[in-house]
């Protein structure tokens, strides 16, 4: 019965704490618009409190003109290619948060908690080179990574003291 209920926590944790997560990111966003710290919310991904992406309001952004048919490579290959490599896409930001959240759980369910640790160093260590030149990713960045642990340890530690007792 304990595999059961440590299994039920890590699927609560993992996949959960992405609705959680995408609910913060849009009480940030609307505490930002409140007090005039946004842009302009013209609809762009750094809009979007789900992206998988963090874009930073100086990085360019397709123009509204562009046809919706044609692929922003044939558009301005130049600015695709500058928008590829930008600093202020943060890729894979789901997956990773759900990795982060299994590991997390995992560690306080297996009594380890110091594992967490482990979990922030790499996750930090693998993201700094594209935090260190973009504001909005790195704010973007301790917001949904405080989220998710704190979602993961809160789903452990209940798991963990109500069923496993």
């Amino acid at each position: 019965m304990n595999a059961l209920w440590i299994t039920l926590a890590l699927l609560v944790a993992g996949f959960g704490g992405w609705p959680v997560t995408a609910l913060v990111f849009r009480l940030a966003r609307t505490i930002d618009e409140r007090t005039g710290a946004a842009g302009t919310g013209t609809g762009t991904a750094a809009d979007d409190p789900a992206a998988d992406v963090t874009v930073d309001p100086s990085t360019p952004q397709p123009s509204p003109d562009q046809p919706a048919d044609q692929p922003a490579s044939e558009a301005a290959p130049e600015a695709a290619a500058e928008t590829i490599s930008s600093p202020g896409v943060l890729r894979g930001g789901a997956i990773i948060g759900i990795l982060e959240r299994l590991a997390v759980c995992l560690a306080i369910l297996a009594g380890q908690p110091v594992a967490i640790a482990y979990v922030v160093a790499v996750k930090g260590l693998g993201r700094f080179a594209e935090l260190k030149g973009t504001p909005v990713a790195a704010e973007r960045f301790i917001i949904g990574t405080l989220t998710s642990m704190l979602w993961a340890a809160g789903v452990a530690a209940l798991a963990k003291v109500v069923f496993l007792g």
